[in-house]
């Protein structure tokens, strides 16, 4: 049994899930934001140390001591019962939720796609990311990450003002960013930001170097299978600065043919961060170089799977399928 957990609207999860149908595989989805108002889980053990656990939903109950995987693609957190009115009892039992379904989680032995949950949340941190990177041999842009005016203007004025920023924070979340009003991408920082770098001392920002680009990478670790695909993002200035403006129809997406030690170390990277799946981003030089930018251990895969007719998600459910026995 294969258990998927993630939120109501998942395109990937979706589409995995035919997948996974089409070859007779057993697998349920579970939004932990259902518990505890529309699921129910519990666990014990015997008095000889032998545990027992299961999820129950509306019209299954799942023994989750005999799942062979767990695909954790983007859950949301448990959420408190609607007839719970009182803030601070809502915020009481939302935490304990929370904390339940973390320590279950922890005793099972089950593969974890991308990873175990502790393991996510640690490979989503930018500044490990870029040390373990650079340990591999991985070329990185000159980085800074600061809260600091000075520290800022000096590194603006070490590289001559061609400097981008991002936020310094874990994978992006649109949704988030979006309902609080903060969607940001990677910018260029501009004369009027440099005016303003007093703000910092609110919030550190990642700053890089600017690099030249012939195409971006987005690489796509599944296991020991390693996806590149080319990203033209230099033909549209709608994405020249960062990819995720999303201009398609301008944009061509095409499969790219990594050098082997640049394969190697990908898939060093995803096993050094305790993953068995990454979405790692590069830029490929106009002289040839690849310069590594960052890993998101939940990374979005299917738009590239479209355009270039890479089989990640058939290598995702190799992974799936095969459990915890097989090589990563």
């Amino acid at each position: 049994m294969i258990l998927i957990l993630t939120q109501a609207f998942d395109p990937h999860a979706d589409h995995v899930a035919q997948v996974l149908a089409a070859r007779g595989a057993e697998f349920v989805r579970f939004n932990p934001a259902d518990f505890p108002a529309n699921a129910s889980l519990s666990v014990g053990y015997a008095s000889n140390g032998k545990l027992r656990s299961c999820l129950r939903l509306e019209d299954k109950v799942i023994d989750l001591a005999c799942l062979q995987s767990i695909w954790s693609r983007r859950p949301q957190s448990p959420v408190a019962h609607e007839q719970v009115q009182d803030p601070a009892v809502r915020e009481f039992i939302t935490r304990d939720c929370q904390t339940f379904v973390q320590d279950l989680w922890d005793t099972l032995p089950c593969r974890w796609v991308p990873g175990h949950p502790a393991a996510i949340k640690r490979a989503q941190l930018k500044v490990s990311q870029l040390r373990v990177a650079a340990e591999l041999g991985m070329e990185l842009p000159p980085t800074l990450v600061t809260n600091s005016r000075q520290d800022f203007l000096d590194f603006y004025d070490e590289h001559n003002g061609n400097v981008i920023s991002k936020l310094a924070g874990p994978a992006f979340d649109r949704t988030i960013a979006e309902s609080a009003g903060l969607c940001r991408y990677t910018e260029v920082v501009s004369k009027r930001d440099v005016a303003y770098a007093a703000a910092l001392q609110y919030d550190p920002v990642i700053l890089q170097a600017y690099v030249p680009k012939r195409v971006e990478l987005r690489i796509t670790v599944v296991g020991q299978n390693v996806f590149a695909a080319e990203i033209h993002s230099q033909q549209t200035r709608h994405t020249k600065y960062d990819w995720r403006r999303y201009d398609l129809s301008r944009t061509p997406h095409l499969p790219h043919i990594l050098p082997a030690e640049i394969q190697e170390r990908c898939v060093r990277l995803t096993e050094r961060l305790e993953l068995c799946y990454g979405a790692i981003d590069m830029i490929l030089t106009p002289d040839g170089r690849y310069v590594f930018l960052e890993i998101n251990p939940s990374g979005q895969y299917l738009w590239i799977e479209d355009n270039t007719g890479l089989p990640i998600s058939s290598a995702i459910c190799d992974l799936l399928m095969a459990g915890q026995g097989a090589a990563s």
